[in-house]
């Protein structure tokens, strides 16, 4: 082959890759496009105020295309599907409390985006921000609204494969003052001293005394039930294959995702609850994967995301694994219930 056949053939190699290039990203922009446009037969939203002491209300990212797309919207807590007023702020992430909010943002930059934590008041203005070390994942907040908490991904982008870090904080949002890692925490695991340098937490749950809280430990390809202390700076490990938990409103029961053997490795999670003072399991009456750290609507009933058209769509099922799953809401994520 001569040389100049050899050019010639480079010359059209380069063309063919960069008319794909160019081809994926006019996709990618008519895609991000029709993502600002109104889909028929989507949710009706409308701009509005939304508040985090209204009465009766369920707050939520809104995943429906149009120009509201990832904007916190609010729906009557008994309607779940329907009509939305939308605030103008969006979040990825996104948990209340108490007239507190958490709101977990991407920043974009002409490079890459960043990421940071956003405190709310209950009419959704900005009191503190901070800054996340990674891609966002989990967010909570205490049922008093004295804390809050989220963790982030620093390495990978899945809990369902090993090749993943996590950091979870909390801060407390009267006094500002942030624990960027529980990793500084001490750990007890099956009542002895436990330190090793593979540790991650994640999914943080906090009970109503402004002092213990629940999260996933992860160490040597084990995940844990932690119940953790805020005051002493502790973890113990309480139960094992635990990922995800949230506590029940009377603090007795933690929802969570549960490995379970045999299913995909890429989809290996089932609903369960776990009774705190037997240790009791019940599977729950959802056959499919679940990825997502579940909200109890109330002490009967656990709602979570799961795959859908737009992105996701709420469900929800019965907590004592009784009935079947139902959707609520389509085109919706990362769900907080404000009495």
């Amino acid at each position: 082959m001569t040389v100049r056949n050899r050019v010639l053939i480079l010359v059209a190699a380069v063309a063919v890759l960069a008319a794909a290039g160019l081809a994926a990203v006019l996709h990618a922009s008519a895609r991000a496009d029709r993502r600002n446009h109104t889909q028929a037969g989507g949710p009706r939203v409308t701009p509005g105020t939304v508040t985090l002491n209204g009465s009766g209300r369920l707050v939520f990212r809104n995943m429906a295309w149009g120009p509201h797309r990832d904007e916190l919207t609010s729906v009557p807590a008994t309607a779940p599907d329907g009509p939305r007023t939308a605030s103008g702020v969006k979040c990825l992430r996104f948990y209340a409390a108490s007239g507190t909010g958490v709101c977990l943002q991407a920043v974009h930059g002409p490079v890459s985006d960043t990421y940071r934590a956003l405190i709310l008041d209950a009419r959704l203005h900005t009191v503190d921000r901070y800054d996340v070390p990674g891609i966002p994942s989990r967010a909570r907040v205490s049922p008093t609204g004295h804390f809050a908490a989220w963790t982030a991904f620093v390495g990978g982008d899945s809990y369902a494969g090993t090749d993943f870090s996590t950091r979870a904080a909390v801060v407390d949002t009267r006094s500002g003052k942030l624990i960027p890692s529980l990793e500084t925490f001490r750990i007890v695991r099956d009542g002895r001293p436990y330190r090793a340098a593979d540790v991650n937490f994640w999914g943080v749950t906090f009970a109503d005394d402004d002092r213990t809280f629940y999260a996933t430990l992860a160490t040597k390809g084990h995940t844990y039930l932690v119940r953790g202390d805020l005051r002493a700076r502790t973890v113990t490990t309480v139960h094992e294959n635990v990922e995800c938990p949230s506590l029940s409103p009377d603090g007795t029961r933690i929802a969570y995702k549960k490995r379970v053997e045999g299913l995909p490795k890429d989809a290996p999670w089932q609903l369960y609850v776990l009774d705190l003072r037997t240790m009791r399991e019940t599977p729950l009456a959802e056959s499919r994967s679940v990825d997502d750290q579940a909200v109890w609507r109330d002490a009967r009933t656990v709602v979570y995301a799961l795959p859908g058209d737009y992105g996701a769509d709420l469900y929800q099922v019965p907590a004592d694994g009784s009935g079947k799953s139902r959707r609520i809401s389509p085109a919706a994520v990362s769900p907080a219930y404000v009495p």
